[in-house]
């Protein structure tokens, strides 16, 4: 079997546990995938499957890409990731890879973008406490000193500062399964997850199972 699949985030909302207890989930569509090349360790020096997501939109593609696709007898994919087999199982191009993958997954990895938040200072970037909030203090937001001015005369590297925030790949770990809908190919999974509504996400198994509860 493939380890994973693509998927997009449609949107976060809630339901209702037989106990009563409201749970927070994130509802994604995952899938409908195709295998679009076998890649082995003897041809490319690595064993894994290239797969694409189906979309409704069409892509435009140049003749390279247009032949790697008519090869496998697939259409055009916007988004291709690749993924690790398990166990020796043995695909082919064109095969499908559905959402029914994680039917009998306890908890799943899913990897995105985080959504971009532009400029921040070190208060909201990194926590730091300010100075004083009284009048005069001339010093609410200020992240303080960055380095001393007679020796070494410069700012260290790493040095915590202000800058761009978000925008950046995120996993979020073992993320409970909650529902699987194979009919309209959706996957509910408790938490949140990085990126905006409709961003591209990688769903995988997890592989490090934490002990605890989630």
């Amino acid at each position: 079997m493939i380890e994973g699949m693509i998927g997009k985030k449609i949107a976060m909302t809630q339901i209702f546990q037989e106990d009563g207890v409201v749970v927070p989930v994130t509802v994604m569509q995952a899938g409908p995938c195709v295998v679009v090349q076998r890649k082995t360790k003897e041809n490319d020096g690595y064993d894994v499957v290239q797969i694409g997501l189906v979309e409704t939109r069409k892509k435009k593609v140049n003749k390279p890409l247009e032949g790697h696709f008519k090869k496998a007898n697939v259409p055009p994919a916007r988004i291709l990731r690749e993924f690790r087999l398990e166990g020796g199982a043995t695909v082919n191009p064109g095969d499908k890879v559905l959402v029914s993958l994680f039917k009998d997954v306890e908890k799943v990895d899913v990897t995105g973008t985080s959504k971009g938040l532009g400029f921040t200072g070190v208060i909201r970037r990194h926590g730091f406490r300010g100075g004083a909030a009284t009048h005069g203090s001339m010093f609410h937001r200020a992240p303080g000193s960055i380095g001393s001015s007679s020796f070494p005369s410069r700012v260290f590297k790493g040095m915590r500062m202000g800058g761009r925030e978000g925008n950046r790949r995120v996993t979020v770990r073992n993320l409970r399964v909650m529902q699987v809908d194979e009919e309209k190919n959706l996957l509910v999974v408790k938490g949140a997850v990085p990126g905006p509504t409709g961003s591209t996400v990688i769903i995988r198994k997890a592989k490090g199972l934490k002990k605890g509860k989630n």
